[in-house]
């Protein structure tokens, strides 16, 4: 064999898979199609790269099988993977619900992962296109063929086509016999028809704290929400994406943890006179967008506690029923892919096909928003790379 280990993929996944096989001594190579590895770390968490989470846990994936991420995520942790970035004295910061971002570029994730599969021994070789994969694992290249006593698939999802995303890895996923679970893009904005429309695109821009869920549902995220041209978007946005289906409402509590008839109703003594709008410690477009569409106005003093009622179902009861998403062009992850039933939760090698390995996005695992899809891709490399 040419090598003891092909990582097809030279993201996240790839290359720590690459690492871990490599300093086990095994003879590794890392192909990507792409000029330069890692590229969706770069460009994540506003160029300083969400690495990881505090509060990993596999309720916090969605999967056909959400328990079988519990091995790996168990193994090899968020404080593993903080350790090594500390070894490497790159300094972070928790912004928000345990999300840990670099304190400076992405970039210097991307050159750790780098300089540690070159001190291990690993090759990496980029702008190489891979055209098949054979039994026996003779790969079909662009610089020719290659052979390998075994190969990691970390290939990724469709999301964001424009950095060269495909589904190259499920295609090979079917032709070696593994079942896949139908794929759509997850942690995307969402898109609304023109009638909906009408009244959020004059909000375009303005971002208010909500509490967003699924109609009949009780999963429900409490993150920012972003009104846009097209829709809505923002973090609890994204979050709930992830667990919509086409033809369901979403709820959106514009202003969680308050009461707005009871603030309006106690503030009427102080503040009768003033405009209902001024009183709702809102973005001043978006009360007088709910106002007028309740059908309400005036001074605070002149509503009714009917009036005050219609207000709150306004504020804190909107049921929407979105359009569809704004699709893999902007999507962060592709939800479904590899099914886990047909792969071992130990080691994401094949059941049927020793020394065939799946791991990262390409699988049916994904994360919620906030660093939780990279730690999969850092603990599904790791574990694949301990045993390839």
């Amino acid at each position: 064999m040419d090598w003891d280990v092909i990582v097809l993929g030279a993201g996240a996944a790839g290359l720590m898979a690459g690492i871990e096989a490599a300093r086990r001594g095994r003879r590794v190579l890392v192909l990507d199609h792409a000029k330069k590895p890692g590229e969706k770390i770069r460009i994540s968490g506003g160029g300083r790269c969400n690495f990881t989470n505090l509060h990993i846990a596999p309720e916090r994936f969605l999967s056909q099988n959400p328990r079988f991420a519990l091995s790996a995520l168990s193994r090899y942790t968020q404080q593993d993977f903080i350790a090594r970035v500390n070894l490497n004295g790159i300094a972070w910061h928790e912004k928000t619900l345990g999300q840990l971002f670099c304190d400076g570029s992405a970039r210097q994730i991307v050159d750790m992962l780098l300089r540690d599969l070159h001190a291990a021994g690993g090759e990496l070789r980029l702008g190489v296109r891979v055209e098949a994969v054979h039994a026996g694992f003779r790969i079909e290249t662009s610089d020719g063929p290659l052979t390998a006593a075994s190969v990691i698939v970390a290939t990724g999802g469709k999301s964001i086509p424009k950095m060269g995303a495909s589904g190259f890895g499920y295609d090979i996923a079917q032709q070696f016999g593994l079942r896949l679970v139908p794929t759509r893009a997850g942690l995307v904005p969402l898109t609304f028809t023109d009638t909906q429309l009408d009244w959020m695109r004059p909000l375009a821009g303005v971002a208010v704290p909500a509490r967003v869920g699924v109609a009949g549902q009780k999963i429900s995220f409490d993150e920012g929400l972003l009104f846009t041209h097209r829709g809505l978007s923002g973090p609890s946005i994204l979050q709930i994406s992830s667990y919509w289906r086409e033809g369901q409402a979403i709820t959106v509590n514009l202003a969680p943890d308050r009461d707005i008839a009871a603030e309006a109703q106690a503030a009427r003594a102080l503040h009768g006179k003033k405009d209902l709008v001024n009183t709702l410690d809102l973005p001043e477009k978006l009360a007088r967008s709910l106002t007028e569409g309740a059908g309400i106005s005036g001074r605070l003093a002149d509503q009714s506690k009917k009036s005050l009622a219609l207000l709150a179902d306004a504020v804190h009861r909107q049921h929407l029923v979105p359009a569809g998403t704004e699709g893999y062009r902007t999507a962060e992850v592709t939800l479904g892919g590899v099914d886990t039933r047909d792969l071992d939760a130990k080691t994401m090698e094949a059941r049927k096909t020793p020394g065939l390995y799946f791991i990262g996005e390409v699988v049916d695992v994904t994360g919620w928003l906030g660093g939780y899809n990279f730690q999969w891709a850092w603990s599904s490399g790791w574990a694949a790379g301990q045993v390839a």
